[in-house]
């Protein structure tokens, strides 16, 4: 594989973006043939790769999803104190993990994408993983609500009652450790995180700046439903930075530990 067009830092370039996806494509078959166990990705960019032509790609999260044939998969994000199985819900030093439910939607598409079949998939890979890759026997999960005040008792919106809660009541039968739907205003508040191992969000935007407030540059994006081991960076692009000396690798170093951390559990 090689650049279709030469590297200048800062700059996109349509021309590339095949590129990207190649390198991609080439980590899954290694992944697929059992040369990787795993595989850490850098930031791209969601828009040079659609101007590409590459109608409805949504990110690396979905693309993996795709390629490895499986229905659903659940974006995790971790802060580097919360990336072992005896991290806290919230501490001191403000470990945290955060699920979304709905990844890059556009808010307006967001309730449409939020049912009852699809809560109940995307909490048993969180539940399942938690375990798996955390080492946590009995996770406890705490959700959000979709609207503000969880709906105001349904005069806020409905889909609390009629979504949202019964798949958690019905998990809670299966023997899962959930409470909500909760207020995320007040469910993002240490006292409501104490002995939580980790929140699902309804949407990206939900659960992500409260996260990142808490510990961007030291957290990891982790997908799970996957068959092997995939990590991420907690930001974006930043061509802002790029060539000029002031970029952070920390968030880098820390999806590159907890990759190795995971894939060593995976072969335990």
């Amino acid at each position: 594989m090689a650049l279709r067009s030469p590297s200048r830092p800062g700059e996109l370039d349509v021309a590339n973006a095949n590129y990207v996806l190649e390198t991609l494509d080439l980590a899954v078959r290694a992944c697929q043939n059992r040369q990787a166990v795993g595989m850490v990705t850098a930031p791209l960019h969601k828009g040079v790769i659609l101007d590409a032509g590459h109608a409805g790609f949504m990110g690396h999260t979905e693309y993996l999803r795709d390629a490895c044939c499986v229905e659903e998969v659940v974006m995790l994000l971790a802060t580097d104190s919360a990336l072992h199985a005896d991290a806290p819900g919230w501490s001191g030093n403000a470990s945290l993990r955060v699920a979304l439910a709905t990844t890059h939607l556009a808010l307006r598409e967001v309730a449409d994408a939020i049912d009852g079949p699809r809560l109940t998939r995307l909490l048993r890979i969180l539940h399942a993983d938690l375990k798996r890759w955390f080492g946590i026997p009995h996770p406890r999960i705490a959700v959000c609500g979709l609207n503000p005040h969880a709906g105001e008792g349904g005069h806020l919106g409905r889909e609390e009652i009629e979504i949202i809660a019964p798949a958690i009541e019905a998990l809670r039968a299966e023997g899962m450790d959930l409470d909500g739907p909760l207020p995320a205003d007040t469910l993002f508040t240490p006292r409501h995180l104490q002995g939580v191992d980790a929140v699902l969000a309804m949407y990206h935007d939900q659960g992500l700046p409260v996260l990142k407030y808490a510990g961007f540059g030291r957290a990891a994006n982790i997908t799970l439903g996957l068959p092997w081991v995939r990590t991420s960076v907690d930001h974006g692009t930043a061509l802002d930075l790029a060539g000029s000396g002031r970029a952070d690798p920390a968030s880098l170093r820390v999806a590159v530990d907890l990759a190795a951390e995971m894939a060593c559990r995976s072969v335990e």
